[in-house]
Order: structure tokens, then sequence, then C-alpha cells
């Protein structure tokens, strides 16, 4: 495990660098992912001509957790309608630092604080059009389908934005729906969580992704990882 996180013990605090940017590739890639530290951690636009401008959204400081990247997410948005979810769903606890939404490498899948994870399950579940099954996963999946689908049925899966401040991140159908390994089963990637919300490297793989310690924000682009 390296840490990337403010604290003096990980990685990034030890050299010295004000800012690291990575690009995971996906999960079922042979191809290693690449990290990049101070001035080599830049976005580079030779690889994200096709794929949109450049996000950027600012960090926001938890003082109960000062060496976490804490992001203002404003929302989700699935078949193109933003969800009714209460911003204070996604907002830090002044009183104890719980709460609030993080975004880290260290972590596999989303985490959504539990009333905005059932306002997701519920759109995709409308939305699908496929049985769902009553299971849990090991990895506390249990928003699955019955897969495949019944003969000549076509299936088309909705988009799946997360809204920051400043920002936009479409995902991807492959960084939010996979098959699960001991069911054969479709599922979406991600799970509940009470106390706060986690962004995974699953959602944010083949995404082009920098700190910037320096300035305090967030920049991502869409990218072709596995060809970095």
């Amino acid at each position: 495990m390296v840490g990337f996180g403010r604290g003096p013990l990980s990685l990034v605090s030890q050299l010295g660098v004000p800012r690291f940017a990575y690009c995971l590739t996906s999960f079922m890639s042979t191809v290693p992912s690449r990290l990049y530290f101070g001035v080599y951690a830049t976005l580079n636009s030779s690889n994200t001509s096709d794929a949109g401008p450049v996000q950027s959204t600012p960090f926001i400081v938890n003082p109960a957790l000062p060496t976490m990247y804490y992001l203002n997410m404003t929302g989700i948005s699935v078949g193109g309608d933003l969800l009714p979810i209460d911003p204070s769903v996604f907002a830090i606890n002044d009183e104890d630092g719980t709460g609030g939404v993080i975004i880290d490498s260290g972590a596999t899948l989303t985490y959504l604080e539990q009333a905005a994870y059932d306002m997701l399950r519920q759109a995709f579940v409308a939305l699908v059009g496929l049985p769902l099954v009553n299971f849990t996963s090991p990895d506390d999946l249990d928003t699955c389908f019955k897969w495949p689908p019944p003969p000549r049925k076509i299936v088309t899966m909705p988009e799946l934005v997360l809204h920051f401040e400043g920002a936009d991140m479409e995902l991807p159908l492959e960084n939010y729906m996979l098959i699960d390994g001991s069911t054969g089963n479709l599922c979406l990637a991600m799970a509940a969580s009470d106390g706060g919300s986690i962004i995974g490297s699953f959602q944010h793989s083949n995404f082009h992704v920098l700190y910037d310690n320096e300035n305090s924000f967030l920049s991502f682009v869409p990218a072709p990882c596995n060809l970095m």
C-alpha cells in the first residue's frame, strides 16, 4: 500500500512534491497503471483531444480528517435525470467530522451514503428493466440483475454522472457495471455506507487524474490509460 494522503508518512509528503497524477488501467487489463510526481504530473493534452476538456474541482478540508481528499459532491444523474438527493447527504458534519465525500485510490468500489445509494438503486431498478436478484455478494453489491438477459432482449444501461463543484464525471459503462464473479449476475459497482461516501478507484479507472495540493484542486479527463 502506497499512501498518497496529506499526512507526513505518505509517499507524496516524503518526496516533498506538491502534485501527483495517475492513470489507472481497467481491472481486467494486464497493462500496468502509470503514476507521476512533481513536474511530470500533468494531464497530457495529446491523450485528451477526443475526450473533452479537462475538468477541475476544489478540495475541501475536513478538520477531523485533514489528510483525506474531500470533494464537494453536488449530485448524481442517472439516465440524464438528476436524482432528488438532499445536498446535506454529501456534506461534512461540522460537529464530529463524519459525512462528506472522499476520493480514494486505495478503495476499490464507490460507497455512497445510504440515502443517496437508495435513490441510485431505485433509479437503476426502474431503468434497466431486468429482474432484480435478491442477493448480496461478498463485495457488498446488492443492486444486481439476472444475466444474461432473456433471448432477443436488448438491454441499455442508463448513463451515470457524478456531479462535483465545477465538474461532472461521466462514467463509462465499464466503470459502474460489472459481472459478479461469484454469481454471474450484472451488478452496479457501488454499495451503501453509513457516515460518509467514498469514490473508489473502480470508478476513476481510465481517467487521467491530477491531485494539485499546492493549489488545492483535483483535475480529471477520460484517457486511454493502457496506451500511456
